[in-house]
């Protein structure tokens, strides 16, 4: 599976590594291209998933302020309500193909 914008593939991974969650594909910290994401500065807490961590999406087509997202330290009734521990697994934005 992987997350494409502007042509640029954000992520790469195997559909067994990606999870879902409300809707939201969420790939493994390793899968994504760190090249590709800096950190932004915009706050949000999720009232389950807890702290994100938003991320400056960077193609050679343009920048997409917080395209993308993480939970880096999620609360363990997090881990438990999704079954598998997603820390730093990073979402992409509806203008991200995920396929």
């Amino acid at each position: 599976m992987q997350a494409v914008l502007d042509g640029t593939v954000l992520a790469d991974a195997s559909d067994t590594e990606v999870l879902t969650i409300e809707g939201n594909w969420y790939f493994p910290p390793d899968a994504v291209t760190a090249q590709a994401l800096s950190r932004s500065e915009t706050p949000y807490t999720c009232p389950w998933k807890g702290v994100a961590q938003y991320y400056t999406v960077q193609t050679a087509e343009g920048s997409y302020p917080d395209a993308a997202w993480a939970y880096p330290d999620p609360p363990a009734s997090a881990v438990g309500r999704v079954g598998r521990d997603f820390s730093g697994y990073v979402a992409f934005d509806r203008k991200v193909t995920v396929g």
